[in-house]
């Protein structure tokens, strides 16, 4: 063969591979971002789907705010055997996340310890002092859910940890109201509930008074939350 026939075969061999393409591009297999975006399979399959999944934790649970003129913790406890003696925290925030089709959601409440109010003052002030509550160490007390239980399609209960004084115990709410909706008169849609928990002071280092003054304390709470 001579040396021209031998450049005009070399010059046939390139056009060919040319024509035909490397083993990846025929069959489609191109990595380059401009192939990716002239696939009208992948762009019309595969970045929807990608977006969808990007989306989807969002719309599981929704989120609201705690209200505080509809949400307020009160306490009830043995005064000496002769009466139960009530008081109330004014002042609370928080959220609430919930899915109602998934029966998943988180409730995270902050209860502002100075706004402790029994009806009287002078005890007020003692209450609040380092001796009992100490707002000044500790100005919050938290309650944090970890389960929400359902009976049938119903929230039930909540099991959580409350956080009073430094001290973290286990606490079970138990629902008796609980209501999802739109509300005419805020204009907003929200939850609210009414939740009942019995815990002993003195696992909270709250042991004065014992036994005249009752150790074990009940615990309400009647919250609304709304959409921000």
């Amino acid at each position: 063969m001579t040396k021209t026939e031998k450049r005009r075969a070399c010059r046939m061999g390139k056009d060919a591979n040319t024509r035909r393409g490397t083993p990846r591009q025929r069959h489609g297999q191109n990595d380059s971002p401009q192939s990716f975006r002239r696939n009208p399979v992948l762009t019309k399959s595969f970045i929807p789907t990608l977006l969808l999944a990007a989306w989807l934790p969002l719309a599981q649970a929704e989120e609201f705010a705690i209200d505080p003129t509809h949400t307020y913790a009160s306490f009830e406890i043995d005064h000496l055997g002769f009466s139960t003696q009530r008081g109330q925290f004014n002042r609370s925030s928080g959220i609430v996340e919930f899915d109602p089709e998934g029966k998943t959601g988180r409730i995270d409440i902050s209860i502002d310890v100075a706004s402790l109010d029994t009806g009287f003052e002078l005890r007020d002030k003692v209450l609040r002092g380092e001796s009992w509550f100490n707002a000044k160490d500790h100005p919050y007390i938290f309650f944090r859910s970890q389960t929400l239980i359902f009976t049938d399609e119903r929230l039930s209960a909540v099991d959580g940890i409350l956080v009073m004084l430094g001290e973290v115990r286990p606490l079970r709410l138990d629902i008796s109201r609980f209501k999802c909706g739109f509300n005419l008169a805020k204009r907003q849609h929200g939850c609210g509930a009414d939740a009942t928990g019995v815990l002993r002071r003195s696992d909270f280092g709250l042991s004065n008074g014992l036994p005249f003054i009752g150790d074990e304390v009940r615990l309400r709470i009647q919250v609304e939350a709304y959409r921000p």
